[in-house]
């Protein structure tokens, strides 16, 4: 097996164990009160996501794998474990927030706002590079801008009126104690 398809295979099961913690968080959130946001660009950064997969398979899977590059894919993939275990059951692949919750603000929540996106950029455009494949970067790069640009507005606001509600119930709760 050529080192592009370990590569990919590894990227392929790493996603679709992702999907079955999401959806299982995501259910869990629900049931709990959660509200979901932007669902509208949902299905075109998922599909966005499943034509990168596509397209690495089709041209990558035979191809050589940059050593280098493949150092700087398992950095994120870190990266990726460390935003995983700091949101835990909060984390998914769709914006929820549970109202009357705090902001997440450890971990890489210190730092950056959206650490995730951050490295869903980066491996965008590392993975095809390690596999050669720079148009491919490009391309797939210039889609994800696009559809983060439309995610990361929608998860703005979201976290905007979570932060004012809980907020708002924390003052609330101030104000029942003083009473």
């Amino acid at each position: 097996m050529a080192d592009g398809a370990i590569l990919l295979a590894f990227i392929t099961l790493q996603r679709l164990a992702e999907l079955l913690l999401a959806r299982r968080n995501t259910a869990r959130l629900r049931a709990a009160g959660a509200v979901e946001h932007g669902r509208a660009h949902y299905p075109a950064m998922v599909a966005m996501h499943a034509a990168w997969l596509m397209g690495l398979w089709w041209l990558g899977y035979d191809r050589s794998v940059d050593p280098l590059l493949l150092i700087v894919f398992i950095l994120l993939q870190a990266g990726r474990l460390w935003v995983i275990a700091t949101l835990g059951a909060r984390w998914t692949t769709r914006i929820v927030t549970l109202p009357g919750q705090p902001l997440v603000a450890r971990g890489p929540y210190r730092w950056l706002k959206h650490p995730n996106y951050l490295i869903v950029i980066l491996e965008i455009a590392v993975v095809p590079l390690a596999l050669s494949l720079p148009l491919f970067a490009v391309i797939f790069s210039v889609l994800n801008a696009g559809v983060l640009y439309l995610r990361i507005r929608a998860e703005n606001a979201a976290l905007e009126q979570a932060a004012d509600w809980a907020s708002g119930a924390q003052t609330l709760a101030n104000e029942s104690r003083r009473l």
